[in-house]
């Protein structure tokens, strides 16, 4: 069988892959430095944690579920104990594409990360619609980037990726560029930063006398409708009245620049390097 090492398995994360690798053709070594992270882990799924260079020293594919900025310290400090052609799957791209990964041409360097579930996407079942996060019941799209190593490599690497981030309905092939674009300048420099205003303004307009429940009814209503608009999901278009809001609330909500800000290469480099920092 693949042999997968899969480091960090005892967080919040790890638990989550381990949880599925468990399942798969491959055999997983588990690997979790604490004992609050191993009790997790056996309690959650029933795996005992591994000893870390008993499981590289056999890994096929070694997955670190570790933090951002402990990617490139931890992937420096076990790599030359990696057999050649060893495929090392990280889960966000921040750390390599901050320079952050260690010079090992004989390693393979793969990147895959979740792309949770699509909101405008419907469900099948109660446990799917309330899997917000991914990785239990609802489908979710993937991206992966090969970013060392043969080609050949690309399918076993993507198959692990399918596996930890089960059930997946789609994965797209991208560059390790393509993915920092991707997290954290579109999801969180933009995503993240937008639903966090759109509470603001929920409670801003709560706080003028507005029902709570009306307001987030009303909201979260309407952005159902306005995001299959706006993506082409739904053939509709937006009323005259709120074309006229949008013409003029653009001048003040957002700087004329502020895509060229965010999507500035030198811009998200400086952002992956800042995530990865002490």
């Amino acid at each position: 069988m693949t042999k997968v090492a899969l480091l960090g398995a005892g967080g919040k994360m790890g638990v989550r892959l381990a949880s599925n690798l468990k399942d798969s053709r491959f055999d997983v070594d588990p690997v979790e430095i604490s004992d609050v992270g191993r009790e997790r882990l056996k309690e959650e799924t029933g795996l005992d944690a591994v000893d870390q260079d008993t499981a590289l020293a056999g890994a096929d594919v070694v997955v670190m579920a570790v933090p951002d900025k402990l990617i490139g310290k931890i992937a420096h400090s076990f790599v030359d104990k990696l057999k050649p052609g060893t495929a090392l799957v990280v889960l966000d791209a921040a750390a390599p594409y901050a320079g952050e990964m260690p010079k090992r041409e004989d390693v393979t360097y793969f990147c895959a990360h979740p792309c949770h579930p699509h909101i405008l996407e419907a469900h099948d079942s109660i446990e799917a619609q309330k899997d917000y996060f991914g990785g239990v019941a609802a489908p979710q799209g993937i991206v992966c980037a090969l970013f060392q190593g043969p080609e050949e490599h690309y399918a076993l690497c993507e198959e692990v990726a399918k596996v930890i981030y089960s059930p997946v309905s789609r994965s797209h092939r991208c560059s390790l560029e393509n993915i920092a674009v991707l997290e954290p300048a579109l999801s969180e420099t933009v995503g993240a930063t937008f639903a966090l205003a759109m509470r603001e303004a929920t409670d801003r307009a709560v706080s003028m006398g507005v029902p709570e429940a009306a307001a987030h009814d009303f909201l979260l209503g309407h952005l159902k409708i306005e995001l299959s608009i706006a993506f082409g999901i739904y053939d509709g278009r937006f009323s005259d009245g709120a074309l006229l809001a949008i013409d003029k609330a653009k001048s003040v909500v957002f700087q004329p620049d502020w895509l060229d800000q965010v999507f500035n290469l030198d811009a998200i480099k400086k952002s992956v390097e800042d995530i990865c920092a002490d």
